[in-house]
């Protein structure tokens, strides 16, 4: 048994979540974010458990289940439910492995299954439309500042934590950066992972544009994407700020990071049918999480069959006969 196991053989569950959260948080280095629905999802498991008198070490196979049932009938989703029973399963992987548990109370425990939503992406005239804004009556800084970050994330496919990491200047304690005479955006992804992507014509002008602005604010911070106050941008901050632009835009559906991000993979994916490719620019460890763009380009083949084919309509919907119209008369023709 490890010296952390022997501290916490006696620990409460709260001492136990406590632990965990801090492994994920140093060691696995996951994102705050990604952290603080661990959190939110683990306390649900603490009131789970305290409400049947059981500590987090006595939980077992059919607690799980029941508790995974309660939460199903009271209309939690499928896709929620699958992701705090990840939670809750790398709690008890990590018990194990801590040798505080002999069992994990989550194995071979699914979620209800439910059909997989298509990822929410613009049109390629939508993106172009967004990302060619311009809010003139905006603070010239603040406008500089937005275009660019719409520019990066439709023109890069960055995630919002990528974007947010990002720092003016390369540096040893950078998470990211972008190297605008080679035209390649440097960043930190999931997993600690590094990766390199193209910068386009566009994302350059808009970043020159911010560059040669962007003193003007304090220069507390190294970050690339900074408030008035000199601080870093935090993610919620830049989807109020993205939202707002959309909709002055005159876009009809408001429009968060990750949705220019898979706008980016589908309008790559349709002109280049690479689909390896739009892996690595997007940085997934796995191609089946790619695919998922595979669907949303056959939904645009489709939508342009529909438009454009004279037989489109065989697909399924029957032809309009004109009421005027008299029956064919039975041929007299000898066979």
């Amino acid at each position: 048994m490890t010296d952390t196991a022997t501290s916490l053989q006696t620990a409460p569950d709260a001492a136990l979540v406590q632990a965990y959260l801090t492994h994920v948080r140093v060691e696995k280095r996951l994102a705050e974010r990604t952290v603080a629905l661990y959190t939110l999802d683990l306390e649900k498991l603490v009131a789970y458990a305290t409400e049947a008198g059981l500590p987090l070490r006595s939980v077992y196979n059919p607690h799980i289940r029941r508790w995974v049932a309660h939460m199903h009938s009271g209309g939690r989703s499928a896709r929620g439910i699958a992701l705090i029973l990840s939670g809750w399963r790398g709690l008890y992987v990590w018990l194990g492995r801590q040798g505080l548990m002999d069992h994990n109370p989550v194995q071979d425990v699914r979620a209800p299954k439910a059909g997989k939503p298509l990822p929410k992406a613009l049109g390629v005239d939508e993106s172009v439309q967004l990302a060619s804004y311009t809010h003139e009556a905006d603070d010239p800084m603040l406008e500089a500042r937005d275009h660019c970050i719409t520019e990066l994330l439709y023109g890069c496919g960055l995630r919002i934590g990528e974007l947010v990491g990002l720092d003016v200047v390369a540096s040893a304690q950078a998470r990211g950066w972008i190297d605008a005479e080679a035209g390649e955006a440097h960043v930190l992804g999931k997993g600690a992972k590094r990766r390199s992507v193209p910068v386009g014509r566009a994302a350059l002008a808009a970043l020159a544009a911010w560059l040669a602005v962007r003193h003007a604010w304090p220069q507390a911070d190294p970050a690339l994407f900074i408030s008035a106050r000199g601080q870093r941008l935090t993610p919620q901050h830049i989807r109020v700020r993205l939202k707002r632009r959309s909709l002055l835009a005159g876009l009809v559906t408001p429009v968060h990071p990750h949705m220019l991000r898979h706008s980016f993979a589908s309008h790559v994916l349709q002109s280049s049918g690479d689909l390896r490719a739009v892996q690595e620019l997007l940085g997934h460890a796995s191609i089946s999480t790619t695919q998922v763009y595979t669907r949303l380009d056959f939904q645009h083949l489709a939508q342009v069959y529909d438009a454009a084919h004279p037989r489109a309509l065989a697909r399924g919907t029957p032809p309009v006969v004109p009421a005027t119209a008299e029956p064919a008369k039975p041929s007299t023709r000898r066979r």
